[in-house]
């Protein structure tokens, strides 16, 4: 027993100070490597890099699940279901204002030298247009089925020339419509050639009109030309709106919303088309005819959306924003109308608590996405940047943002779990954002996420490895003391028990243990 703690205290008085100043730097700066990277990926992906490995791996070789427990089965089935339903919520909508790749994206590509549209959200586009410009009876018509391929391909060159070879054989309306979005280098060059594809769709839709009912092929092809006639007048209503001619784009836009009332226009309530004539109305500052809209559309049996509530918002705001200020309203409380717009305010902040940070410039704007996400930073972006200029116009209505929009995280402690006017809010909005949105912008993320524990650990162990480093550099002789100190007080509970296991046990027995 004496042997060892004299081999001990020889071990503990051969270690010079250099060997503590080594081994407290190297362990600072294997902590401070470990904590960098788990900051990097807490931004990049949302959680902790050595938590999700405890969790994915970890566990299951330390028998945390069981699966052939029943509890175990019905969790799973619980987990299945709360993934289903979070599949549903996180349901990805086309941007009924998307802009032009060719005339608005690329430029911004041009001058800039970064890509405003990522990979996923281009493919959910391409998706989108097979969808609406392509059916099964295409191979009776060499022009678009030369379009069915051309809107599979990835490389936008290849799409494009694709356009042009359909064209060499006759006038296709789909051709065009490529030729517009991504080859027209500005709205009037993409007006002039939708003007172009819309010549072609009205042929095209009349003939198909007659043959609709003499067989299923004709009957999809003649859904797939309705598909492009409404698209193409869409996208004209919106090259009239940016071109200044707002008037122009009111009456066709309202002319689509009536024949979203007909049944043979299918697909015209996934365009949205009321949310491109909100924006044209308010542009117009015909704030009765916003109204109205909004009393069409703003019902409880009709999905929601930050352009909806936020409109309805500035529209009761703008009653009362003017005259308010928050000192009178402290003194005096507030009056009906007052107390109207602020719940206005509550009720779409609650929907999407995103658009508050854009609207107030309290976060930069980027060029919206192709696709949204309904309640996430990516339809919030997409709201901004198109209603950013009628918030402004109206007097007093940001002021009025900015004094309430925080009030409403009073009435909903709780986010996830329940929601006050809407469902709780849905956990999977940050991963589908972080899909659309481009890598150099920083995602917005509610509620606002704690930093991981581990995240935390490993900072307090690189502050105090580090504080130890630079203590034994300056103090080598006085914090080997320590160490030593530190030493022996840790290995006295070892040594406690092996004087009563050589108390009990017989000399000769510990004799012949010791040789082993």
């Amino acid at each position: 027993m004496f042997g060892t703690e004299s081999s001990l205290s020889m071990f503990l008085n051969t270690l010079t100070p250099k060997f503590y100043v080594a081994l407290t730097g190297t362990s600072s700066l294997i902590s401070g490597l470990i904590l960098i990277f788990e900051w990097w990926y807490f931004r990049k992906y949302g959680t902790s890099f050595i938590e999700q490995v405890s969790v994915s791996h970890l566990r299951p070789l330390l028998g945390g699940v069981d699966s052939s427990s029943p509890s175990s089965s019905s969790a799973s089935n619980g987990d299945a279901d709360s993934s289903r339903q979070s599949v549903s919520e996180c349901k990805v909508w086309r941007n009924p204002l998307n802009l032009f790749r060719g005339a608005e994206y690329n430029r911004y590509t041009w001058v800039t030298g970064r890509e405003p549209l990522t990979y996923y959200d281009m493919n959910l586009s391409a998706q989108d247009h097979q969808t609406f410009f392509t059916c099964d009876s295409d191979h009776l018509r060499p022009a678009d089925a030369i379009m069915q391929k051309a809107w599979r391909e990835r490389n936008p060159q290849a799409r494009i020339s694709a356009a042009h070879e359909a064209l060499e054989l006759e006038d296709c309306a789909t051709a065009y419509i490529l030729l517009a979005e991504e080859e027209a280098t500005t709205i009037m060059e993409a007006e002039r050639l939708f003007k172009q594809a819309l010549k072609a769709g009205e042929g095209c839709y009349r003939r198909s009109q007659q043959l609709q009912h003499h067989g299923t092929q004709y009957e999809a092809q003649h859904r797939r030309d309705t598909n492009v006639l409404v698209y193409i007048k869409r996208r004209l209503a919106m090259c009239s709106r940016k071109l200044g001619r707002t008037r122009e784009a009111v009456k066709m836009m309202r002319d689509l919303c009536v024949f979203q009332l007909m049944k043979e226009f299918p697909l015209l309530s996934m365009f949205n088309i009321h949310e491109n004539l909100l924006e044209s109305l308010l542009e117009l500052q015909n704030y009765a005819d916003v109204q109205a809209v909004l009393a069409k559309y703003d019902d409880i049996s009709l999905p929601k959306s930050a352009t909806i509530c936020y409109t309805a918002a500035l529209l009761k705001a703008r009653a009362v924003s003017d005259k308010f200020s928050p000192e009178a309203a402290s003194r005096r409380g507030l009056s009906t109308a007052e107390m109207n717009a602020v719940e206005a305010i509550h009720r779409a902040v609650e929907f999407n608590p995103h658009v508050p940070k854009y609207l107030l410039e309290m976060k930069s704007l980027i060029l919206p996405p192709e696709h949204i996400l309904k309640r996430g930073d990516s339809e919030a972006i997409a709201y901004a940047f198109f209603h950013l200029q009628h918030w402004k116009r109206v007097e007093g209505a940001l002021n009025l943002l900015h004094c309430t929009w925080e009030g409403t995280f009073r009435m909903i402690p709780y986010p996830l779990e329940k929601g006050h006017l809407f469902y709780p809010y849905p956990i999977c909005t940050e991963t589908a954002d972080r899909e659309l949105l481009p890598m150099f912008h920083e995602v917005s993320v509610y509620p606002k996420k704690e930093l991981p524990f581990f995240i935390l650990f490993t900072a307090g162990l690189c502050s105090f490895t580090a504080m130890l480093a630079l203590l034994t550099h300056q103090f080598p002789e006085l914090m080997g003391v320590f160490a030593k100190a530190f030493l022996s007080t840790l290995f006295a509970p070892l040594n406690f028990i092996m004087e009563k296991v050589e108390s009990i046990l017989p000399s000769s027995l510990w004799h012949q243990l010791t040789r082993i």
